[in-house]
């Protein structure tokens, strides 16, 4: 019999740390963050908002691949950014969300790890590892300019009857102690906002996003827009934050795609 989880409190929006500059608004139920945040963009909402929801309903991650969890057993949240930078370092802001949420979460979960571009892995190193977030972030037209709205998805404190996947887990499950998340959300935020700066010296952001990246050195199979599907060897990032692959066939660059790591034989 499966044994339900214990009741889950709310986030606490008074103790919450809050970035300088930055806003926090909870909701109790949102169907996506993102599409919510890109539509008050467009209306005019200044960057610094974030937008946090205890039940994310129809929300959307890679691909279109559908997000729902259990309410309040994550943290479901989307940033609203303008990045001062030129048009060249846009396709980093992925990898550095990533790169801040690896950092925010790296007391808790000492094994855990980037997945190419900003899937973030517990348990990589030997294997395929488990995912503990997903992240979407999409570039919004407003009259002011265009906008980043980063979402984010930590699994919290899902048991593992709720993970939606196999290859999922949860903070709770990997520290096997209750996770309050109220603390865990201002660590993410104050990671993300205080990391940002990186998109200014991507040198040094590729260096240490590689740092923490198991996909390189790994044997990945490439699943690109069109349908085909490459194998080789994850060898590099390079300037523009794009994964160089080894194939066969030759070099490979993978600006957009779907990798898999393949296991070790």
């Amino acid at each position: 019999m499966t044994q339900s989880p214990a009741p889950r409190p709310p986030l606490d929006p008074e103790r919450l740390a809050v970035p300088v500059g930055w806003r926090v608004e909870v909701q109790e139920e949102t169907p996506s963050t993102n599409a919510a945040v890109a539509e008050r963009a467009r209306a005019g909402d200044e960057p610094g908002l974030v937008l946090v929801t205890e039940h994310q309903t129809s929300g959307r991650g890679r691909l279109d691949r559908a997000w729902e969890t259990p309410a309040r057993s994550s943290l479901t949240f989307s940033v609203l950014l303008r990045p001062d930078v030129p048009a060249t370092s846009w396709p980093w802001l992925p990898l550095l969300t990533g790169y801040a949420v690896q950092a925010a979460l790296a007391d808790r979960l000492p094994d855990i790890a980037l997945k190419w571009p900003n899937d973030v892995l517990v348990d990589a190193a030997e294997g395929v590892g488990r995912k503990v977030c997903g992240i979407l972030v999409e570039r919004v037209e407003t009259p002011e300019g265009p906008v980043a709205v980063v979402g984010i998805g930590i699994n919290v404190d899902q048991t593992l009857d709720e993970l939606p996947v196999a290859l999922a887990t949860s903070v709770s499950l990997e520290t096997g102690e209750p996770v309050e998340r109220t603390g865990l959300l201002g660590q993410v935020l104050g990671s993300l906002h205080g990391l940002q700066g990186l998109l200014d010296d991507v040198e040094s952001l590729r260096r240490a996003y590689a740092d923490v990246c198991v996909t390189l050195g790994r044997t990945v199979d490439v699943h690109l827009p069109a349908g085909d599907v490459r194998r080789g060897e994850a060898l590099d990032i390079d300037a523009t934050g794009a994964l160089v692959v080894g194939t066969d066939d030759g070099t490979l660059t993978v600006a957009a795609g779907d990798v898999v790591h393949v296991r070790p034989a």
